[in-house]
């Protein structure tokens, strides 16, 4: 990919229960912020992406986002695959850029999942697809699913609770630094060990937050890029796969990390050493193990041993992940992570993170997963390098 396109705008919303806030208003606020951020202007925008409002799911997204926010655009994207879509919109739009189709990108996500009170990942939904009238009707979750994917890992490798625990720790840690995150508190292995049980061996410690929220990326051209009085992030690789039940064949230890991670970084021309900060999408303590194993940072089955003695905890760890504090401790705007995971790793290679857990990090690695482990899900990866031009 090279330096064909840059993050100028990054935003993430502060609130993390919005009551009185409509999600459109929401939509509305980041892309404000982070355009902003940018130093530039919604008149600016010829390309918009986002994805997944489960308020308003019946409207045709982006379009009824785009006549809201009042844009005149030449390219849009509506893909969704869950909470990956925001790092699968920024490789979307790099690719928009170097084909001449535009030349400043607008990505927004918002959602109010806290304010509806809406039920997620341990209650069992209607049935919407095909699938669910096989699994569901057997009080199959999104929690369960990945509670099986955590034991399952048990089972073949030997990986510890006080592992899984370890990062949470982690995260914990770095929340204690972000004014805004819902849980700052640092907590110990034995705080996540000893909390509310929900699908063994997940406990309540190794699931993520439910907030409201949001965030916006503002992706250009080298050309504005370089017009621009602000620092810009190379994207220098993206990748994005899908995973799924293979007729009863998957292994679901295995997740598509593997496929879009190294297609990441065969387009940047780089490999896993060469990374200095990771954000992990985190919407359980078993996603994050899962990825960082098959995005080729340690070895399948080595992923326990690997984030022991504070491997993962900035700024002196091996490998730094989630410096605000991920969706484990910070946020989760509509119950999708993947935006924030990207706005995180653009913080710190513009050496904004907070004092204590800046990194001196050149190259920075964004990954989401979306949909269920265990299940079918997606994956997207992105590769970023230090600012310029």
């Amino acid at each position: 990919m090279g330096a064909d396109a840059y993050i100028a705008g990054a935003y993430e919303h502060p609130t993390r229960e919005a009551p009185e806030t409509s999600t459109m208003q929401l939509h509305a606020a980041v892309a404000r912020g982070a355009l902003d951020d940018a130093g530039l202007s919604l008149v600016d925008v010829d390309g918009y992406l986002t994805a997944g409002v489960p308020e308003y799911t019946f409207a045709l997204q982006p379009l009824t986002m785009a006549d809201y926010l009042g844009l005149d655009v030449s390219f849009v994207d509506s893909t969704d695959v869950g909470g990956s879509s925001y790092l699968s919109h920024v490789g979307h739009a790099v690719s928009a850029i170097r084909d001449g189709t535009c030349d400043v990108a607008l990505i927004t996500l918002a959602g109010r999942p806290r304010s509806r009170a809406q039920a997620t990942g341990s209650g069992v939904r209607e049935l919407r697809t095909m699938q669910d009238s096989f699994e569901r009707i057997y009080g199959s979750t999104p929690i369960s699913q990945y509670a099986m994917t955590a034991r399952r890992h048990a089972h073949e490798y030997g990986t510890t609770r006080e592992q899984l625990a370890a990062i949470r720790v982690a995260a914990s840690r770095h929340a204690q630094y972000n004014d805004d995150a819902m849980y700052p508190d640092p907590v110990t292995v034995e705080d996540v060990i000893d909390s509310p049980p929900v699908a063994e061996p997940l406990h309540l410690l190794d699931c993520c937050v439910i907030s409201d929220g949001g965030g916006a990326l503002v992706v250009v051209s080298e050309e504005v890029a370089s017009q621009l009085d602000r620092e810009a992030v190379p994207v220098l690789g993206h990748g994005e796969a899908i995973g799924h039940r293979d007729g009863g064949r998957a292994d679901v230890t295995r997740t598509a990390a593997r496929e879009s991670g190294s297609r990441a970084f065969e387009e940047a021309g780089l490999e896993p050493a060469d990374v200095d900060y990771v954000s992990i999408y985190d919407s359980f303590t078993i996603t994050v193990l899962l990825a960082l194993e098959d995005l080729g940072f340690c070895e399948k089955g080595a992923g326990g041993e690997f984030v022991e003695g504070g491997t993962l905890e900035a700024p002196d760890g091996d490998l730094p992940f989630n410096t605000d504090g991920g969706s484990l401790c910070s946020n989760h705007p509509g119950n999708r992570g993947g935006m924030t995971k990207v706005i995180e790793a653009v913080r710190q290679l513009r050496g904004e993170a907070a004092t204590p857990v800046q990194v001196d990090a050149d190259v920075a690695l964004a990954h989401g997963t979306g949909g269920v482990l265990g299940t079918r899900h997606s994956a997207s990866t992105l590769v970023l390098g230090g600012t310029e031009p």
